[in-house]
């Protein structure tokens, strides 16, 4: 059986080497030499197989010394069948861009999420690399908030998914910000479910409404303090009267309800107590005193 697969395997071999490759044709190649200009290649053909440095990659961050090793596994297209030295010119980065395109098009349409290093920063974004293909990040897109200096972003890696993949222009275009919205989502929908009635904790005032004042708990979370448990020694008019934005407070949580969170200053203030009330205790004076008092009461009154 052993020598049946090697007669197969060498039919094989002799049916690749006589076949006939045409400029365009896509290739599997395996890595016999690297050099400082090119490589090497051996793709079962009569001709071994050349691939210029500058056809081996489109990344600037690409060394032919460090990025490329003997007996590599790799694709590559037929630039020509002969390049006048008996070799096939063969371009890995236009197999690259290729098989690329075909990935980031399911990419698009799958939502899939990925990582890339940015590389530069440019008027309007950034510029990376998703396998091999220059890609550009909006700077709208790079973030949940503004970004002010774009080159802090440099050398980052950084989450992102294809929002644009137009093959005919070579227009790539990623995204993290759906990402980071979904993370932070995420995180929001956990920190409220570990939130319960009854809980007393810090917040920061976020905003102030006319009915009361939303106040922020950390990782997105916020919650609303009607403007009836602001104050319990005095009704308000407006929340402002009491709080200003950016005001640490202390709450409590009253009720947590799709997604929403009911806090309490008011709940917390020691004064709603009510205070015990002494009974004062009603001494009725004797009768020989009500006699007295009347008596002088009426002492000095004439009468007709």
């Amino acid at each position: 059986m052993a020598e049946l697969e090697t007669m197969d395997d060498f039919a094989k071999e002799i049916d690749n080497s006589m076949r006939t490759l045409s400029k365009g044709d896509l290739v599997d190649c395996t890595v016999t030499g690297v050099s400082d200009s090119e490589v090497t290649v051996d793709l079962q053909y009569f001709a071994p197989g050349i691939i210029r440095a500058l056809d081996y990659s489109g990344d600037p961050g690409f060394s032919i010394k460090n990025d490329v090793k003997v007996g590599d596994q790799i694709k590559a297209i037929v630039l020509r069948s002969d390049d006048g030295r008996g070799n096939v010119l063969l371009s890995r980065r236009e197999a690259q861009e290729k098989l690329a395109w075909q990935n980031f098009a399911e990419m698009l349409e799958n939502k899939t999420d990925t990582e890339v290093k940015v590389v530069d920063a440019v008027k309007g974004g950034v510029v990376a690399y998703l396998n091999g293909v220059r890609a550009f990040i909006p700077a709208s897109q790079l973030s949940l908030d503004y970004v002010k200096d774009l080159s802090t972003f440099k050398g980052q890696t950084v989450p992102v998914r294809v929002i644009t993949a137009d093959i005919e222009n070579k227009r790539l275009v990623l995204s993290c910000r759906d990402i980071l919205r979904e993370r932070r989502e995420a995180e929001k929908a956990e920190m409220i479910s570990n939130i319960k009635p009854g809980l007393v904790t810090e917040g920061t005032v976020q905003s102030l409404q006319s009915y009361g004042a939303f106040v922020s708990l950390g990782s997105g979370v916020d919650g609303l303090v009607h403007i009836s448990q602001i104050s319990s020694t005095k009704r308000l008019k407006h929340p402002s009267e009491e709080l200003e934005v950016g005001q640490k407070v202390k709450v409590k949580v009253t009720a947590v309800k799709d997604g929403k969170i009911s806090l309490s200053m008011k709940a917390l203030d020691e004064s709603v107590a009510p205070k015990a009330v002494e009974e004062e205790r009603v001494v009725l004076p004797k009768s020989e005193e009500l006699t007295t008092n009347l008596g002088a009461l009426l002492k000095g009154i004439k009468l007709d």
